[in-house]
């Protein structure tokens, strides 16, 4: 059996920038927030108390989404949920008649 250091092992994503997105309030007792490896808009979701949430930025390394990477990865998921000429994207036509 071959044991390989955990150093080894992060190599393969050292290089990637790691995004959080906390969507949770300062205050809160847990921090609700995604995670993205390389590209923002593919995260999970995760939620972890602040201590631990503090922890998991600092051995990550971390960066926190831009506003611009924010509205950018919202436009998309919007995009995916309602679609573009689709039943589910009329009903945000609000129009009086």
């Amino acid at each position: 059996m071959r044991v390989v250091k955990s150093d080894t092992k992060r190599q393969g994503l050292g290089h990637l920038t790691k995004y959080v997105r906390v969507r949770s309030k300062a205050d809160s007792r847990f921090v609700e927030f995604d995670f993205a490896i390389g590209d923002p808009s593919l995260f999970v979701e995760l939620v972890m108390p602040k201590g631990a949430f503090d922890a998991f930025c600092a051995t990550n390394e971390v960066v926190h989404m831009t506003e611009e990477q924010i509205r950018a990865v919202d436009a998309e998921m919007e995009k995916w949920r309602y679609g573009e000429d689709t039943l589910m994207s009329h009903n945000h036509d609000h129009r009086d008649d």
